[in-house]
């Protein structure tokens, strides 16, 4: 894994867009030399270098690759809708150049050489992709694995890697080793628990042990020898806490294994001026953006519901946001009008019968979500962060989950990392899941990452991901 600006990307992501914009940027060199060959290629071109345009094609594929899905933990395999994806990326980045090519026509190569490096760019990701799979199969690239413990934390661990197949493709768990001195029941597989067979740095060099995952609830009591531990850190084998491990494999903060003491010790949850300058700022050039963009289909929409159930067309509805301050959100109206006769708030659910025929569009595309632009504008909410939940539900879930109230230390958005990571959810199950989410993203919150959602959440609305 590497960090940048505090989120955790895979390593061999960052190889793959590294490859793949190598690969754009000489697909169209090889475009225009085999277009204009033999001719003076400075006499043919105007309007710059052709670095510029291969800088250019080279970050919009990129961008709209990464709005289809093709730089995620999942896209390291390949299935049907892999394939799907990746053609749809090259025909909207076809489009997206062509409306570029208009505004700026200065840039224009010419219908010949861009067909010549869509079609190179096109030929060589996909071997570059078909490489890729193939490279991260190899077991050779696995990182190996010894985790402390044979509780159930420990167990999560084996369960995360078995089950997750991202995740498996990097790791091969060589064992569990039993830290506790007295007799107990382990919760992993026997034939998985190493012998405790000398000290613990002579058996992460009998095994080639690359990290050590600690994995162990009481340390005071559960035998875990820091001079040993340490002795192994200072010989160069990374050593982790478990819920660090889970944050940086996951993408989220797993409440199962989090300890009161792990967030206020680990970095993050930092505000700083320059922080909430920068995230103002981008809030408003993109709500503005997407006002004007959206702007006719903002229209369409309220014209239809007016036709089919009527005034109002907005819906406000109460919402808790940052620090605990209620606001009135702002949304198209989805469902028949008193939807709520019994005078209590209700999760929406599957099919939800009080979805009208024009909300169950909206509803599945989030257009009923755009008139929160305006809360955004208002500094209400922010483009990126936890979803606004309803104080009637935020109460009832506090009560029942830990931590939950620590999703309100930032500003509730349109979009955010857990609506992109993890389906809608209408059950407290499903509030867990989504709050770990949200603690990652609260406490490693950044431009770089309110950029990554974004980009993703185009893949939420194409595909209606999670949409109810």
């Amino acid at each position: 894994m590497i960090r940048i600006f505090r989120h955790y990307v895979p390593v061999q992501l960052v190889i793959l867009a590294a490859a793949e914009a190598a690969i754009l940027i000489l697909s169209m060199y090889l475009g225009v030399a085999l277009r204009f060959a033999g001719d003076d290629v400075s006499e043919v071109l105007t309007g710059g270098p052709i670095a510029t345009r291969a800088i250019i094609f080279a970050c919009v594929m990129l961008i709209i690759m990464t709005a289809f899905g093709m730089f995620t933990r999942e896209s390291q395999t390949a299935d049907n809708n892999f394939y799907i994806r990746f053609l749809a990326s090259f025909v909207v980045g076809a489009i997206a150049m062509t409306f570029i090519f208009y505004l700026l026509p200065g840039l224009l190569l010419g219908r010949g050489a861009m067909a010549l490096a869509f079609l190179f760019a096109f030929v060589g990701t996909a071997l570059n992709r078909i490489v890729f799979i193939r490279l991260v199969d190899m077991n050779t690239l696995k990182r190996r694995l010894l985790v402390l413990g044979t509780g159930t934390r420990a167990a999560r661990v084996g369960n995360m890697i078995a089950q997750d197949e991202s995740i498996g493709r990097k790791y091969h768990l060589v064992g569990y080793l039993n830290q506790m001195k007295a007799p107990h029941y382990p919760h992993v597989a026997r034939d998985k628990i190493l012998e405790k067979n000398g000290s613990m740095l002579a058996i992460a060099y009998r095994y080639a042990i690359d990290e050590i995952v600690v994995a162990i609830r009481d340390r005071r009591n559960g035998g875990l020898d820091i001079a040993e531990l340490l002795e192994c850190k200072l010989e160069g084998i990374e050593v982790t806490d478990i819920s660090s491990f889970f944050e940086r494999e996951t993408g989220h903060v797993q409440l199962d294994s989090l300890n009161p003491s792990w967030m206020v010790f680990s970095d993050g949850f930092q505000r700083t001026s320059f922080k909430f300058l920068a995230k103002r700022v981008f809030d408003i050039t993109v709500s503005m953006a997407l006002l004007i963009l959206t702007l006719p289909i903002a229209l369409l929409t309220a014209l239809l519901i007016l036709i089919e159930s009527g005034l109002p067309i907005f819906y406000r509805q109460e919402r808790m946001g940052e620090c605990g301050q209620v606001f009135a959100v702002l949304k198209f109206r989805s469902m028949r009008q008193n939807a709520e006769q019994a005078g209590l708030p209700q999760w929406a659910k599957k099919n939800d019968d009080r979805v009208t025929r024009v909300g169950r569009v909206i509803r599945k595309t989030r257009i009923d979500e755009l008139p929160q632009v305006l809360n955004v504008l208002k500094g209400d909410m922010s483009f990126v962060g936890p979803r606004p939940e309803r104080p009637y539900f935020v109460e009832q879930l506090a009560s029942q989950i830990p931590f939950y109230l620590n999703r309100h230390t930032v500003k509730p958005g349109i979009t955010g990392w857990a609506q992109i990571r993890y389906p809608y959810g209408s059950t407290v199950e499903d509030a867990v899941h989504k709050l770990q989410f949200d603690l990652y993203y609260a406490k490693n919150h950044s431009l770089f990452l309110d950029l990554i959602i974004l980009f993703q959440t185009a893949q939420v609305v194409l595909f209606g991901k999670g949409a109810r």
